[in-house]
């Protein structure tokens, strides 16, 4: 399959005669061996087949093998929500006394986990700009960093990563880039193609697309050489949970990947629930329909705010005086997203007063469905951080962020006229 819309619909589960059409949903905890050697190959990875649920299943791997084919790695690992795909994919990576780096500019709940539960456990992170310079990233970088961090596009700030400039830092000194790719999904942005090692997502978004299911997932790309990586040594150390197993010796190009699963989601349990795979299944299906429904929308909307006297400023990257038009063309000629972030003239009352006086968008936790919603993240999924903290990840008081749907698109403005009339 060479088009990513054909993958979409077709890869990852291929039936053979007689068998279901739709991907089934293998609903059972367990499988049954007739033998207790079938039984210990698996457990020793000696043989492919699934066992128990919490490490694989047939439902969650044809999803599993869709999404890594989408995004162009060797292997991916569904988890039951976006942070359990960040929390396994660093907790991979590094250990009590390591560091990271990562831009300020990411996903509140993302920046908590990094700035507050992985500290307690002893990995440290430097936060710099998602604009940091060259230098800027290198001064970040210590004899104990092991990956720098970003997303292609900021939820919320919608700040563009400049991929290929962070990658090239990040290989300077031997340590992968991780890239959270939820907003433009694989449809609209390529990381892999740029120089990223590892992608993450929250599946729970545009790739399940109707709010049904939470969910994450992990890509690896299998181009990172970790056996000549000279700060991950204890990546490639013999594994004595698994009989002195080395994963890049196994597993070659799939050696993070294996490695994530066989550690992180045998002791921490976060796997995708058959359910919620088959659910998110049916959402990629259609993804490639979808994003270009949601990107048009979107810059009309983003056009139509940026005229109206009652809006202050409208922050999208496809705006042609954006400071990210640039790197959004580079990295996402297609489109970026649905979302977009705009201020309401008188401040915080302003916006709570608009939240209160949609009608057809909802108020809700949650962003990038087929349905249009809006969000007040200052006081929301961001109330945790401080006012710097706040600015630093781009997010003021006055900050709307609307996840445009795919409805017809005179409904949207029709619906936003009326409720900032009420503002």
């Amino acid at each position: 399959m060479k088009h990513i819309n054909t993958k979409c619909v077709q890869a990852g589960y291929d039936p053979k005669s007689g068998e279901a059409r739709v991907l089934p949903i293998y609903q059972s905890t367990t499988f049954k061996y007739e033998d207790a050697k079938t039984l210990g190959d698996l457990f020793d990875f000696n043989a492919s087949g699934h066992f128990y649920t919490r490490l694989s299943n047939p439902t969650v791997e044809a999803v599993e093998k869709k999404i890594a084919a989408l995004e162009g790695g060797v292997g991916a690992m569904l988890c039951s929500s976006g942070q359990g795909a960040t929390t396994a994919t660093i907790l991979t990576l590094c250990k009590a006394g390591d560091h990271l780096v990562s831009s300020s500019s990411i996903y509140g709940g993302s920046f908590n986990l990094l700035n507050i539960t992985l500290r307690k456990m002893g990995i440290d992170t430097t936060f710099v700009s998602p604009d940091a310079t060259e230098e800027e990233l290198r001064a970040a970088i210590r004899p104990n960093t092991k990956l720098l961090f970003g997303e292609s596009v900021a939820n919320p700030a919608l700040s563009v990563l400049d991929i290929e400039k962070w990658a090239k830092i990040a290989h300077e000194n031997s340590m992968p880039l991780v890239v959270d790719n939820t907003f433009p999904t694989p449809i609209n942005c390529r990381p892999f193609e740029w120089g990223a090692d590892i992608i993450i997502h929250s599946t729970s978004k545009y790739m399940d697309g109707h709010a049904m299911a939470l969910g994450g997932c992990v890509v690896d790309s299998g181009k990172f050489d970790w056996k000549e990586s000279s700060r991950h040594a204890d990546f490639c150390a013999p594994d004595e949970s698994y009989h002195g197993l080395q994963y890049p010796e196994k597993f070659g190009a799939a050696a993070f990947i294996a490695k994530a699963r066989a550690q992180m989601m045998r002791d921490i349990g976060m796997m995708m629930s058959p359910m919620n795979a088959f659910l998110l299944n049916v959402g990629l299906e259609t993804l490639h329909l979808r994003m270009p429904a949601h990107c048009a929308n979107a810059k009309v909307v983003a056009a139509h705010l940026m005229n109206h006297p009652k809006i202050n400023w409208v922050n999208f990257p496809e705006l042609a005086d954006n400071k990210y038009n640039e790197l959004a063309k580079k990295y996402m000629p297609n489109g970026t997203c649905g979302v977009i972030s705009f201020g309401i003239k008188g401040g915080r009352e302003a916006a709570a007063k608009f939240m209160e006086s949609v009608k057809m968008a909802a108020p809700v936790i949650h962003v990038a469905d087929a349905r249009t919603c809006i969000l007040h993240p200052a006081s929301t999924t961001h109330r945790q951080l401080s006012d710097q903290q706040l600015i630093d990840c781009g997010v003021t008081p006055d900050l709307i962020r609307m996840s445009v749907g795919i409805e017809h698109i005179d409904d949207i403005i029709a619906d936003i006229d009326e409720a900032l009339e009420n503002c």
